[in-house]
């Protein structure tokens, strides 16, 4: 099975992964292109989602309250925040959009001990990672700092001709403190939108080796192994990860063959 999801070009879902479709257990996602008026219905028995406003502008009903004008942007690679809406299991959620929007939807297993939550755009942390052609910016939706039972959310914007999730990491053994065990995906957007990168999945013992080259809406899954994300010069690329393991810890391991790039770059 390749870890590559194409995006459907026409029509509302654009792409979607389940536990089922990915063969693994833990993370859930699907990315949505709304106009004005149209519905998205949010609703999981057993597991928590995550609903990311990553364009446009919605109105979301849920748990008996309603949440008015969500998100402000017209672009994911514009230089601003997201807007992000949390819903604990067995909770139904109604996304209409008041203009062209839009959405994605994160899920992982949870057995519902935390309210509906805002996660408005100033709660979320912003910080540049890397050096030269390997900067990126971060903004971290949902991280391991705040609460949610096992979804982890961060979207990533990398300038054109750069490198990304790089040096290669990996976070697929349960030996915390030194790496925790994550399932994750990869939701790519290009800009323009006629753009690709590539994104090579790949383990030590090369028995998951696989190079991938994305488009925009595409998914990549990554079940284990290093991930790095490279991108061609004249575009842009954004990504929104979701994360769930075993345990609600983001620990990861470097390619001990890349680890001379963090060092060079400390000095």
């Amino acid at each position: 099975m390749s870890l590559l999801v194409k995006a459907a070009r026409e029509g509302q879902t654009i792409a979607r992964v389940t536990p089922a479709s990915a063969g693994w257990r833990y993370v859930g996602f699907a990315a949505y292109r709304l106009g004005k008026d149209e519905l998205v219905y949010v609703h999981e028995v057993d597991r928590e989602s995550c609903i990311v406003v990553l364009s446009g502008a919605v109105d979301i009903e849920a748990d008996g309250q309603r949440y008015s004008s969500l998100g402000s942007r017209d672009s994911v690679f514009e230089d601003a925040a997201p807007v992000a809406l949390y819903v604990p299991p067995g909770v139904k959620a109604v996304v209409r959009a008041t203009r062209d929007a839009e959405v994605g939807v994160a899920s992982a297993p949870a057995k519902g001990t935390l309210p509906v939550r805002l996660i408005e755009s100033a709660q979320m942390k912003r910080s540049t990672r890397g050096k030269s052609a390997n900067t990126r910016y971060v903004c971290d939706i949902l991280p391991q700092t705040e609460p949610a039972e096992s979804l982890l959310v961060v979207e990533v914007r990398t300038p054109s001709g750069h490198s990304s999730s790089y040096p290669p990491h990996k976070h697929d053994a349960d030996r915390l403190p030194q790496e925790s065990a994550l399932e994750e995906t990869y939701y790519h957007r290009l800009n323009p939108p006629q753009g690709f990168a590539f994104q090579r999945v790949y383990t030590d013992a090369r028995d998951l080796d696989e190079t991938l080259a994305v488009e925009d809406h595409d998914v990549v899954m990554v079940p284990r192994g290093y991930h790095p994300v490279v991108v061609p010069y004249g575009y842009d690329s954004y990504y929104l990860n979701v994360m769930a393991g075993p345990r609600r810890e983001w620990h990861f391991h470097n390619d001990p063959a890349h680890e001379w790039i963090i060092e060079r770059d400390a000095k």
